[in-house]
Order: structure tokens, then C-alpha cells, then sequence
């Protein structure tokens, strides 16, 4: 039997010695979720070992559309952030004066054609400029960094990164509130989650019809075939109903304790609320203006946190998010975490398949995907252990 857990050569800490001079300073700037903006900086922190540069704390871009206000300070500790880096790369509060004044040089990484090597188009920004600023590319090649880039990157996600103090707090009461046994699930039924996903569905309420039309824009559904095709790759996402079948399919009871961890305007919740009872919130164990006054990151830092920590974890997606949580709860050694097949469903219900048949092929379906967890967000940090 193999085991997936962190790779020796990182959490030993035999590391190469940073350089005595560094070729400038990086600072990575985080667009999205906050787990998008995790992902950004944990690829930056790679870049900036790699090129020998000096981070520059990130910048969490402000973002309207999530409802977002908050900083990597509002939500990370720093200081934790600095001493946890000590020895893979160097991290600094503020610039030098003669540097401060002046913003960085924006270097473009965005995806290209190929995969993107940033010795060749980034290191030359740094030498002349000194101050650049970056967004890590998707589709950079992480397999060819050496084992020092690779190292610092492992022990910016998994080692470096703790929410502050207050926040913490909060989501430990949290966990705390929650009856045990308990099951994570991330739900993702949004009207724009669903309008982007370009699919259509029948049987929901006019309510939720008009948001996502409204949420739609230029990205009209697939039609006819091309509908089915597009369902079938699994790229329309779970409905709360869909959902709760495929849970009973799995032989989870019905009176299991459920977090819900997902943003707000869940669509049809009801679907899943009418078949399991035992559905918590965190708005309804954090109430009050404390709660109220909480943006998008600290909404969404809270859910990490208890899905990391919890029983069993289950994602209707396979989205930053998911990828995040299964890669800790495999660091942790929690290794309950479950994508539910998108594609199975979309497979099994067009071949016509329903009711206790469709149940028994979708367990079937998933039986063996209690993972032991590779680590979906970086494989690059966990190594093959044979048991």
C-alpha cells in the first residue's frame, strides 16, 4: 500500500543557503477568492527563491465582485508569515527608502502559449528594475525549479501561513460551536457559478432562473448536443438536490451534523436541507454585527479552517478551494476528503439510470475515492511512501 506525505526533503529542512546579496524585490500581487490569492502567493514565494529576490509582503487586490475589502494583514499573521519563511526566502515589512517611493515594475506573466519560464522572461525585469511586481502564471513549469524554490514554495502554503490572532479566534469558536461528528461539505451553487458554467437546468424556482439569467452576460448555455456533451465532461456543478442524493448514495446517514461551507447565495438549498436536517452555518452560530461586518476572505478563512479540521470533507467542485483543503488535510494527515464525480452523475442519469440503480452505481463510482491525498493543490511537496 502507498501513502502520500510531505517529502523529506522539504520538512527536513536541509536547505541551500540563501545568497548573500539578493537581485531585487518581488512582490506578488493576489487576484480572486482567497484561495485563489493563497495559490498565487505560495507560487510566488517559488519565484522569488528561484530568481534570489527579496518578497515583498503580497497585495490582496480589492475586489468589488467578492465583496472583498480586505489585506494579507486582515487575515494572516505577518510576523508568523516572516519567521516561518526564515531560511527559505527572505520577507520584509517595508522597502528600502530609496525604493519605497516608487511602485514596482508590473511584469507580465500571464498565460502563453508553452510554458512559461521565468528565468528567461522575469529575471531580467528584476536585475534592471530591482522592484517588480508579479501574478505567478498558470502555466509555469514547477517540475523543473530546483529543490531550494520548490522547498520555499511547500513551506509558504503549508508551514507559513496562519490566520491572525482575532480571526483564528473566531474560527476556533467556530469549530467549537459545531456538533461532533461532523461533515464538511463546500457547496457551490451560485447564480454566477452557474452562469459561468455555461449549462442549463430544469426544476429550479423562478427565483433562481432570473438570478442566474441575470448573472449570465455574454455567456449563453449550451444547447441541444453540445449541452450534453458539455454535462457529460462534468462541467455543470452538483444542484443542492443532485447533492444530497449523491450523499445518500455514499450510505451517509441523514442525521449527520453538515457545515456548509460556502459563500452566500446558495441557490435551492432547500434540496438538500429538506433530506438532511442537521445542516450549520456559520451565520447562524456567528451572528451579530461581528459577523455581519466580515468581508469575503475572512468569511472564506473561517471555512478553510474548519474544513481543515474536520471529521470528513466533501466538495461538490474541484475548485481552489477543494484542491487547498484536501492538500492540508493530507499534510495533516486527514485523509476523509471526497470530490463527488460531477462527471459519474452526468454519465449514469443520461443513460437513463434512477432511483436505488442510480444510487448503487454512483457508490460504486466512488467507492475507491476516500483519498489518501496526493495533495491536489501542489503535488510537488508530497512524496510516495510505501506502508
Amino acid at each position: 500500500m502507498v501513502e502520500w506525505r510531505p517529502c523529506e526533503w522539504w520538512l527536513q529542512g536541509h536547505l541551500t543557503a540563501l545568497p548573500a546579496k539578493s537581485n531585487g524585490y518581488i512582490r506578488v500581487d493576489c487576484y480572486g477568492g482567497l484561495n485563489q490569492m493563497r495559490r498565487d502567493l505560495c507560487d510566488g514565494v517559488g519565484v522569488a527563491r528561484l530568481l534570489n529576490a527579496t518578497l515583498v509582503l503580497p497585495k490582496f487586490e480589492v475586489a468589488a465582485y467578492w465583496n472583498e475589502s480586505s489585506g494579507f494583514a486582515d487575515v494572516f499573521d505577518v510576523d508568523y508569515f516572516i519567521h516561518q519563511m526564515n531560511g527559505f526566502v527572505k520577507v520584509v515589512k517595508e522597502l528600502p527608502s530609496e525604493i519605497a517611493s516608487r511602485e514596482p515594475v508590473h511584469v507580465d506573466c500571464s498565460k502563453r502559449k508553452g510554458h512559461f519560464d521565468y528565468i528567461e522572461s522575469v529575471l531580467p525585469s528584476l536585475l534592471k528594475h530591482h522592484y517588480i511586481a508579479i501574478t505567478p502564471a498558470m502555466s509555469q513549469r514547477r517540475d523543473r525549479y530546483p529543490k531550494y524554490a520548490k522547498a520555499a514554495l511547500c513551506q509558504a502554503c503549508y508551514s507559513a501561513l496562519r490566520l491572525t490572532r482575532s480571526l483564528e479566534k473566531k474560527a476556533s469558536d467556530l469549530l467549537e460551536a459545531i456538533p461532533k461528528p461532523f461533515l464538511s461539505l463546500h457547496l457551490r451553487f451560485e447564480p454566477d457559478m452557474v452562469a459561468y458554467s455555461q449549462c442549463e437546468y430544469s426544476g429550479l424556482s423562478a427565483v433562481s432562473m432570473n438570478a442566474i439569467e441575470a448573472a449570465r452576460g455574454d455567456k449563453k448555455p449550451w444547447t441541444g448536443e453540445l449541452a450534453q456533451i458539455w454535462r457529460k465532461r462534468g462541467k455543470c456543478p452538483l444542484t443542492p438536490n443532485e447533492t444530497a442524493f449523491m450523499l445518500q448514495a455514499l450510505h451517509i446517514p441523514k442525521t449527520t451534523n453538515i457545515y456548509l461551507a460556502a459563500g452566500d447565495g446558495v441557490m435551492e438549498l432547500e434540496g438538500l436541507a429538506s433530506v438532511y436536517k442537521n445542516i450549520i452555518t456559520k451565520s447562524a452560530i456567528l451572528s451579530g454585527d461581528d459577523f455581519a461586518s466580515m468581508h469575503g476572505n475572512t468569511k472564506a478563512a473561517l471555512d478553510y479552517y474548519v474544513s481543515i479540521n474536520s471529521d470528513s470533507y466533501i466538495a461538490t467542485y474541484f475548485g481552489n478551494m477543494d484542491k487547498m483543503v484536501a492538500a492540508i488535510r493530507a499534510f495533516k494527515g486527514l485523509y476523509k476528503t471526497l470530490f463527488l464525480s460531477r462527471r459519474a452523475f452526468a454519465d449514469l442519469t443520461s443513460k437513463g439510470l434512477e432511483g436505488e440503480e442510480l444510487m448503487q452505481a454512483l457508490w460504486k463510482a466512488h467507492m475507491d475515492d476516500f483519498v489518501m491525498g496526493i495533495g491536489s493543490a501542489l503535488p510537488d511537496c508530497f512524496c510516495e511512501f510505501k506502508l
